[in-house]
């Protein structure tokens, strides 16, 4: 638990005890609710984390929750917010498949399929505008999705950050066809 920043220790109050909670709750940037019957928390997902599509604001979280329930083809999904001139941000999605990789006709066909499976578990305005497939994510060592890399490869950006922490370097390659 961190416990001061060094040489400011009014940012930490700030940024880790905000006004809003009268500095008795500590904000960790992770969303939850609480059943009121059973007590459990179930998380929705980091508070930062949120696209504005078209004037709604959704949770990255959700839309990956409803990509990955499509158990029978999906093994892991990440998603990420880029500009759009008309919903203001578009959905794009990386998608791990459990079988090999798709190419041409075939990709477009599992890109249509995932997309109507998310407008049907969340709605239309969630559907990815861009699905891309890869054979894993960019991930550190330690297993940690490197989002900011995501972002980079989602506006066809070149990658300019430091990738000598990924697991495969190579995956960058990979996720720059969009379906």
């Amino acid at each position: 638990m961190i416990r001061n920043i060094w040489g400011d220790p009014e940012r930490f109050k700030k940024s880790y005890y905000p006004d809003d909670f009268k500095g008795k709750y500590y904000l960790a940037g992770d969303g939850a609710i609480r059943d009121e019957k059973t007590g459990y928390f179930t998380i929705t997902g980091r508070i930062d984390d949120v696209l504005n599509v078209s004037g709604h604001r959704m949770g990255t979280m959700e839309i990956e929750s409803a990509l990955v329930s499509y158990t029978d083809l999906v093994a892991e999904a990440a998603v990420v917010g880029r500009p759009d001139d008309t919903t203001g941000e578009a959905v794009c999605a990386f998608v791990v498949l459990k079988r090999s990789l798709p190419a041409g006709d075939e990709a477009k066909a599992i890109a249509k399929l995932l997309r109507d499976h998310v407008g049907k578990e969340i709605g239309p305005i969630a559907k990815p505008k861009d699905i891309r497939f890869g054979e894993n994510l960019p991930k550190t060592r330690s297993g940690k999705i490197m989002r900011r890399l995501l972002r980079s490869i989602a506006k066809n950006e070149a990658i300019t950050q430091d990738t000598s922490t990924l697991e495969n370097p190579a995956i960058l390659d990979q996720l720059g066809q969009a379906y």
